[in-house]
């Protein structure tokens, strides 16, 4: 029991570094350090810094939504967020009762964050790109594999939970 939970935090810290560090920080570090294309959009003074301040919020609050959605998949769904490794249970609890993919959205929010935060164009460029590739990876790839996997039950989750743009009330499946 003791090696199968230090297996799966491995697993989970594996998939954590190869994901969403992967793409919300060695990416990012790339692109500014290779494009040079760093300003604070062009502003001085106090727009500046509602930038900041703006950008800081909405990275922390991606960084905790990455952070809940990874224990969910781990203490509900018995799996990691690495494809290799997914979740045996369909996880429909914590901030997958409003949106079907907070995962993402939490990365997302991450990049543009970061992009407000270096006043950085290609941060900018590198968020939106991410974000649309994953949108149309979910309709494409991933739901179809879901409704086949989880059956009617991803079925009702997903008449009930939008993919991109939150509930406002938590749905529950009971």
């Amino acid at each position: 029991m003791g090696n199968q939970s230090k297996t799966t935090l491995l697993s989970h810290i594996i998939s954590i570094l190869l994901l969403p560090f992967n793409v919300t920080v060695i990416i990012p570090s790339i692109l500014i350090y290779f494009l040079h294309h760093t300003v604070l959009w062009g502003q001085e003074g106090s727009f500046s810094i509602l930038l900041l301040l703006f950008g800081i919020v909405i990275t922390l609050f991606g960084f905790f939504l990455v952070i809940v959605t990874v224990l969910q998949f781990a203490k509900k769904g018995k799996g990691t967020l690495a494809p290799w490794n997914p979740p045996k249970k369909l996880v429909v609890s914590g901030p997958y009762r409003h949106t079907r993919n907070p995962m993402i959205s939490g990365v997302a929010f991450i990049l543009l964050g970061e992009s407000l935060i270096v006043g950085s164009l290609p941060l900018l460029f590198w968020f939106l790109f991410f974000t649309v590739v994953n949108y149309v990876y979910f309709i494409v790839r991933e739901e179809p594999l879901l409704e086949k996997k989880f059956g009617e039950e991803y079925v009702e989750y997903k008449k009930n939970v939008p993919r991109l743009f939150p509930r406002r009330t938590r749905w529950s499946s009971e």
